[in-house]
């Protein structure tokens, strides 16, 4: 293999377990609606503030996550996954002595974001590196242990909450992070993962097919984007939402637990389905729920799976159209698209409930980036895998 590739020596097995250990803890990040309510309360801050955090950490998630393909070749894999994963932990552990939003918005949303965006595409690169017969069900597996981070978060956040506060519960998931990232460096110490400079497009692809991937990429993207938007809108504030449908609290941690389960489900099921069918079928399947304002965890749910299947099909897509070597720096990109939609819809969402009072608008404005998201997944071309 070429010096210009990312390899894995041996033990691929390894750097899976590490792709898994380092990204669920990480995933909490998509259970930051558990944290609303009582850090509206210990900040004096508004929703739409608390919601702009979590759109701040999204933009230095995606910076992350583009900063780490320009490290490899340059840091050793465990060194980086370490450096990574204290980086989060340092800013989960600031967010969690925050004595005003700007020092929350600075570890949250900047350090800890930061940190997650590039440990995330290292690990994920690790994993590509390997021969893998089923591409897509392999990277629909490690992108949905985001969601199922979240899944396991959710509730240890609403308990950590009622036990000892939330400033306790962030300290308890920066140590929680401390050790992962630890764990993770090991293993990939284990594998023998080497990560090396990825070759340039120009040396990789004929023009023809430069073009080609080009215009596959930015259609990816607008879907990806699209999708996202309404997904994210649901993850970044589900229990808020379901609470304003007229839920309890335990009903809206329950809620909120079984969504991202179905999110992560829905992103498993949504890789493995590239390695059988056409991209563009998988990805205007997923994106023919039609969410209803009258269900409110109904409809909220189906958001979700709608998203979580494209955010598989995506991850599938990459590794089926590019060349292994290119997975991280493709997939970096596509995450620039969960970052504009982190920013948008769910933002709005926020803004939107505090002038009315509910959140119907707001879904039915993600019903609509659904559908429109359909009529682009339609023209992307069936995949033929990458050499």
């Amino acid at each position: 293999m070429s010096t210009g590739q990312t390899r894995v020596r041996a033990r691929p097995g390894a750097a899976l377990a590490a792709a898994t250990i380092m990204s669920l803890p990480l995933g909490s990040l998509y259970a930051f609606s558990v944290l609303l309510a009582p850090l509206e309360q210990i900040l004096q801050a508004t929703r739409s503030e608390l919601a702009g955090v979590f759109g701040i950490s999204a933009v230095f998630f995606t910076i992350g996550a583009n900063l780490a393909p320009r490290l490899f070749g340059r840091i050793p894999a465990p060194l980086l996954v370490a450096l990574t994963g204290a980086l989060a932990s340092v800013g989960v552990a600031l967010a969690a002595v925050a004595p005003s939003l700007s020092w929350l918005i600075l570890g949250y949303g900047v350090l800890f974001a930061t940190g997650g965006g590039m440990a995330y595409v290292a690990v994920q690169q690790c994993v590509n590196a390997a021969p893998l017969a089923r591409p897509g069900l392999v990277n629909g597996y490690l992108v949905s242990l985001f969601p199922l981070g979240a899944m396991l978060a959710a509730p240890a956040f609403g308990l950590g909450i009622d036990w000892v506060g939330v400033r306790q519960t962030l300290a308890g998931l920066a140590a929680v992070i401390a050790a992962t990232g630890i764990v993770a460096t090991l293993f990939v110490a284990y594998a023998g993962v080497v990560l090396a400079k990825t070759g340039r497009p120009t040396a990789l692809q004929a023009a023809g097919s430069q073009d080609s991937l080009r215009a596959t990429f930015w259609k990816l993207f607008t879907v990806f984007f699209l999708a996202a938007s309404a997904g994210l809108m649901v993850l970044s504030q589900a229990a808020g939402m379901v609470a304003a449908f007229g839920a309890g609290k335990t009903a809206s941690l329950l809620a909120t637990t079984g969504i991202t389960a179905a999110i992560a489900a829905a992103r498993l099921a949504g890789g493995w389905l590239v390695d059988r069918l056409p991209v563009p079928i998988v990805a205007a399947s997923a994106l023919t729920v039609m969410p209803s304002p009258e269900v409110a965890i109904l409809t909220l749910a189906l958001i979700g799976v709608g998203y979580g299947l494209v955010s598989g099909v995506t991850a599938g897509a990459v590794a089926s159209y590019w060349p292994k070597v290119e997975f991280g720096r493709i997939a970096s990109r596509t995450y620039i698209a969960w970052c504009l939609a982190a920013i948008s819809l769910p933002v709005l969402a926020g803004r939107l409930y505090e002038l009315t009072g509910g959140y119907e608008t707001a879904v039915i404005v993600a019903g609509g980036a659904n559908l429109l998201a359909v009529l682009v997944a339609l023209t992307l071309p069936r995949q033929k895998r990458a050499p």
